[in-house]
């Protein structure tokens, strides 16, 4: 297996000028979405009890007291803590787009896109993923493997393999493309991602 020379992308796609502004917006949308917001403490309005005030105000010699369900007290409801909410965020789908094509051609401008002939593997052992990775000098590299197709021989010799992650190029996105070091592709499938890339 060998990588292919002188790939070149799509002068549609080589044109546009990178936004790092949009896909810094685009990076914080992702990683926002991935928060459930489903956090939550009591307020002592929401704690059981704490309904009759525990001592008169005055005479007692104790500082005076309200309910035994304040914050202060053991058992009491909580202050300023966290509270359920949504954490999404909206972009406009030119702007995705643009964010996706901007963290793509940072890693084709660094020439970190590996293009070979196929990618197909005859046994599903990781040490077969390992010898590929080897031969390509990417064995010390977060890569992210874009393929037309998922065969199970390939998703079952990379999935105990850390820096390696297999999708198909509908599934690209700019978190994992910005996660990766390099994008190790096939010359048929680099075509299948500049039609997502449009």
């Amino acid at each position: 297996m060998e990588k292919l020379k002188d790939v070149k992308l799509n002068k549609e796609l080589t044109s546009i000028e990178p936004n790092q502004n949009v896909l810094f917006d685009a990076i914080i949308l992702s990683q926002a979405s991935l928060r459930q917001g489903t956090h939550s403490t009591k307020t002592r309005s929401e704690v059981r009890g704490g309904g009759r005030k525990p001592w008169r105000q005055k005479g007692t010699g104790h500082a005076r007291q309200g309910s035994i369900r304040a914050v202060q007290w053991v058992g009491g409801g909580r202050y300023g803590t966290p509270v359920p909410r949504d954490y999404s965020m909206k972009q406009n789908r030119k702007e995705r787009r643009l964010a996706l094509q901007t963290a793509f051609l940072n890693l084709y401008n660094e020439k970190n896109i590996v293009v070979v002939d196929e990618l197909k593997l005859t046994t599903p052992k990781t040490k077969e993923m390992v010898a590929i990775l080897n031969t390509l000098e990417l064995a010390d590299q977060k890569v992210l493997i874009v393929v037309s197709e998922l065969e199970e021989n390939l998703i079952l010799a990379s999935r105990n393999l850390r820096n390696i992650m297999v999708i198909e190029p509908t599934e690209m996105n700019v978190l994992d493309l910005v996660n990766a070091s390099v994008v190790l592709t096939t010359k048929d499938t680099l075509k299948q991602i500049e039609e997502v890339l449009k």
